[in-house]
C-alpha cells in the first residue's frame, strides 16, 4: 500500500509547487554556487545547518571544488532544474556546468533555508536529454538573444531556418513555476524540441528563461501574472518584429499550460500577433484544476487509509482558500499557500475563455489525452465555447501527456523523469496550421 503524496500545484512544474519558499531556495542554491566559484568557502559553508557544518568543514568544500575544477574544467554556471517538498525538507536539483562537462547536485534545505544535505548526483542516474530525430541541425541555426523589459534582461535563443526567407516566427511562453528557456523537466526539454522541429520546417522561434528563474528575489511581495509572464511575452513579440528574415505579418504565440491560459490576454495587448497556439491550456480556474490533480494523485497512490483520506480532505479545504476574487481586508502581499493574495485575485478575475471569444486572430488549441494536469474537461470547455468559430482549430491527441510527448498511459510526475521528445505528428500539425493560407 502506497502512501499518498499530495502535490498542491501541478499545472506545469519544474518544482512540485510554485511557492515563494521554493523560489527563495532556488536563489539560495545559485548564491551558494556563486560563492564557491568566487573561492569564498567560509561564506558558502555558512549556508549549511549546524549538523552539516560539523560533518563537512569549509576545508572539505574547498577540496571538493578543486577536484571538480580539475575533473570538469572551470565552473561556468548553475541552473536549478527541479525542486520538490519532501516531508519537512525541500530538495533542489542543480545542474552545474563546467567547461568540459556538467555535474548535477542534490541540495536539501530545512525550513530555515539552511542546507541540511549536499550531494553529488551520481552520473549514472542523472537525467539525459533525448535528441529528437527531427532535430536536423543542418537545417537551422541558433543565436543568443535577450528579452528586455525595464530592469530585466532574460537570455534566450533565436532559432532560425537556414533554407527559408520571409519565414513565420513563434514566441514560446512557459507554464507555471520557474523555468529555463527549454522548459526543462527532468530529461525533457519541450521548448528545445519545438524550436528544432519548427525550424527544420522553415519556422523560426524565440525562447527565453522565465523571469521567476532569474529574478526570484523580486517575487517576495505582491505580484501578478503581468510580472510573472505577460510583460516578458510582449517584449519577446516586440523582439520578433525586429528579426531579419522573419515575416512581421506571421508572428505567432505558443503558450504552454499557464502560458496557454494567458495567450488570449497577451494577444489582446499585442496587435501584431497573427495567431495563438494554446497547448494543454486550462479553461477552468486554477483551484478547480488543483483539486482535480490532487484527487487524481491520491487515487493513483492507492492509499485507502483514513489518515490518507483526511490528508486529502485537508488539502482540498486549504485549496478552497485560493478562490478569492478580491483582497478584502487581506494585504496584497500576504500569501495563501505560498502565493500572494494579489496573484490569486488577479487570476481568479480573469476568464480566458471569454477573452479568447473576443479575439479574431487565428487560434489552434491542443489537448493531450494522457495529460493528468490539464484534462479533457478543459478541452471540452474550449470546444463548446470556440468550436464553431472559423478562426479556431481544435485538435485532441489521445496519446500526449502534459509535456507533449507520446505515452501509453497518463501516469504521474514520475513519468516526467523518463526521456521523451515532443511528438513529431504534433509538430507536423503545428507547421501545417501555421503555413495554411
Amino acid at each position: 500500500m502506497k502512501k499518498a503524496t499530495l502535490l498542491i500545484f501541478l499545472l506545469f512544474i519544474t518544482t512540485a509547487s510554485f511557492s515563494q519558499g521554493m523560489l527563495n531556495l532556488f536563489g539560495r542554491a545559485n548564491d551558494f554556487f556563486d560563492l564557491m566559484d568566487k573561492q569564498k568557502f567560509a561564506e558558502a559553508h555558512a549556508f549549511f545547518d549546524a549538523n552539516l557544518q560539523t560533518k563537512v568543514p569549509a576545508t572539505e568544500l574547498q577540496k571538493l571544488w578543486g577536484e571538480l575544477n580539475s575533473r570538469y574544467g572551470k565552473f561556468e554556471s548553475a541552473a536549478t532544474v527541479q525542486g520538490k517538498a519532501q516531508g519537512e525538507y525541500f530538495t533542489v536539483v542543480i545542474d552545474a556546468k563546467f567547461a568540459n562537462d556538467t555535474q548535477s547536485f542534490i541540495m536539501g534545505f530545512d525550513k530555515t533555508e539552511k542546507i541540511a544535505g549536499f550531494f553529488l548526483r551520481p552520473k549514472s542516474t542523472a537525467a539525459v536529454y533525448l535528441n529528437p530525430a527531427y532535430a536536423d541541425t543542418t537545417l537551422y541555426s541558433e543565436k543568443e538573444i535577450y528579452v528586455k523589459t525595464p530592469g530585466h534582461s532574460l537570455v534566450g535563443l533565436l532559432t532560425t531556418p537556414k533554407k527559408a526567407a520571409n519565414y513565420p516566427i513563434v514566441v514560446l511562453v512557459h507554464g507555471s513555476g520557474p523555468s529555463d528557456m527549454d522548459e526543462t523537466v527532468g530529461p525533457n526539454k519541450p521548448f528545445k524540441d519545438l524550436a528544432a522541429g519548427l525550424a527544420a520546417n522553415g519556422i523560426a522561434s524565440i525562447r527565453y528563461v522565465k523571469r521567476t528563474m532569474i529574478y526570484s528575489g523580486e517575487f517576495g511581495g505582491a505580484f501578478t501574472v503581468k510580472e510573472e509572464t505577460i510583460d516578458d511575452a510582449q517584449a519577446a513579440v516586440a523582439l520578433a518584429e525586429t528579426v531579419p528574415g522573419a515575416d512581421k505579418k506571421q508572428i505567432y504565440l505558443f503558450g504552454h499550460s499557464l502560458g496557454g491560459m494567458l495567450t488570449p490576454k497577451i494577444a489582446a495587448l499585442t496587435p501584431s500577433l497573427k495567431g495563438l497556439i494554446l497547448a494543454e491550456a486550462p479553461a477552468r480556474k486554477f483551484t478547480d484544476l488543483m483539486v482535480e490533480q490532487n484527487n487524481y494523485m491520491f487515487a493513483a497512490a492507492k492509499d485507502t487509509t483514513q489518515a490518507g483520506k483526511k490528508q486529502l480532505a485537508d488539502v482540498i479545504k486549504e485549496l478552497d482558500r485560493t478562490r478569492i476574487t478580491q483582497a478584502g481586508t487581506m494585504k496584497p502581499d500576504s500569501s495563501i499557500l505560498g502565493i500572494p493574495v494579489s496573484y490569486w485575485v488577479d487570476l481568479n478575475n480573469y476568464n480566458q475563455v471569454d477573452a479568447a471569444k473576443k479575439l479574431n486572430k487565428r487560434m489552434l488549441i491542443i489537448q493531450g489525452g494522457n495529460d493528468f494536469q490539464v484534462s479533457q474537461a478543459d478541452f471540452d470547455i474550449w470546444t463548446a465555447a470556440l468550436g464553431k468559430k472559423n478562426n479556431v482549430t481544435l485538435k485532441s491527441y489521445p496519446d500526449l501527456n502534459h509535456l507533449l510527448s507520446s505515452q501509453l498511459e497518463k501516469g504521474t510526475v514520475a513519468q516526467y523523469q523518463q526521456a521523451a521528445s515532443v511528438s513529431q505528428p504534433l509538430i507536423n500539425d503545428i507547421v501545417a496550421w501555421i503555413k495554411q493560407k
